[in-house]
């Protein structure tokens, strides 16, 4: 069965897309189109909201009018629902719940949300799994093969906190890794800019340049083994692939990490178990307006990470 003929559309931005960033908003009205393709029309000024153009860092609010331009969609017949199996292991994932928030321990090689080949993310299966909860969105994101911590917000006035909590640097986010090699010392600050590149296969990588986007990490060991690091890395800022260049600028990168390590040093720990990115969003911590002691949670290191750990010399 083929397409019908892609048509403009005009959106009206109801409530709970009030506050929404716009390429936000258009990856959820175009389902299954490549981000790629999504930045490309608001850089073309195809994108229009109350007849002008729209950058994709617009914050939208209910009752604008959203000219979405002819799209061919695929098939949603072709992508299917997903399989019941996937949406409770999902729901088993669930370290916390409450009216506003929901935390999952995601784990390694699950994307947050579907694109690029992948049908279906963390975000799709909880839809899919929960109908009900309209306004159920991601607050922050991980990458595919990274483990734990993962926030989502199901009000929309709970996700409005939750960026604004980001922006402010309020939520403190602490990962665990497992870096090849040893520093002298057992704190290191990077600074150093990040930008994200395309390369011609299309594949996204991301370089320290000047000319990027601020980013500031801090590292601290947690334990030395003979041929490697377990550190702690706290945000500062949260760009794409952040803690991987940063942890590869200082000449140590991250085992198991296939785009920014070592292949030599990753072949070395696969034979010792280790089959992806060592690196695990451990904990989240967080205040709450109306909270006195705000949020905390933690996301214990997954037993396929320790193992490896349990066969390392000190």
């Amino acid at each position: 069965m083929s397409n019908p003929p892609a048509q403009v559309r005009y959106v009206t931005v109801d409530e709970r897309s009030d506050g929404q960033r716009i390429d936000n908003f258009l990856l959820r009205e175009l389902k299954g189109v490549p981000r790629t393709l999504v930045y490309r029309l608001l850089r073309k000024g195809e994108v229009r909201v109350n007849k002008g153009r729209a950058k994709a860092g617009r914050k939208l609010v209910a009752g604008d009018v959203v000219r979405i331009p002819p799209v061919r969609l695929p098939n949603p017949e072709k992508k299917g629902e997903p399989p019941e199996w996937q949406i409770q292991k999902l729901e088993k994932s669930v370290l916390y719940e409450d009216n506003l928030l929901l935390i999952l321990n995601k784990e390694s090689g699950l994307a947050v949300h579907g694109g690029s080949g992948i049908s279906f993310g963390v975000i799709e299966l909880l839809r899919a799994g929960r109908p009900g909860e309209k306004a159920l969105e991601l607050a922050h994101r991980l990458d595919r093969d990274t483990s734990g911590c993962l926030m989502l917000a199901k009000k929309r006035s709970a996700l409005r906190t939750l960026q604004q909590l980001q922006r402010e640097g309020s939520v403190q986010k602490r990962y665990l890794a497992l870096l090849a090699g040893h520093w002298d010392k057992d704190r290191q600050q990077v600074k150093l800019p990040l930008k994200k590149n395309t390369l011609k296969s299309g594949e996204r990588v991301v370089r320290v340049d000047a000319q990027g986007k601020d980013a500031h990490t801090e590292f601290r060991v947690r334990q030395r083994f003979a041929q490697a690091m377990l550190v702690e890395a706290v945000l500062k800022t949260g760009r794409t692939h952040q803690i991987r260049v940063h942890a590869q600028s200082l000449g140590t990168p991250i085992l198991g990490d296939e785009k920014y390590g070592d292949e030599e040093r990753n072949r070395e720990y696969r034979r010792l178990g280790l089959k992806r990115l060592f690196l695990h969003a451990a904990s989240l911590r967080f205040p709450w307006p109306e909270r006195e002691q705000g949020y905390a949670f933690e996301a214990p290191l997954p037993t396929e990470l320790q193992t490896v750990l349990d066969k390392l010399d000190v």
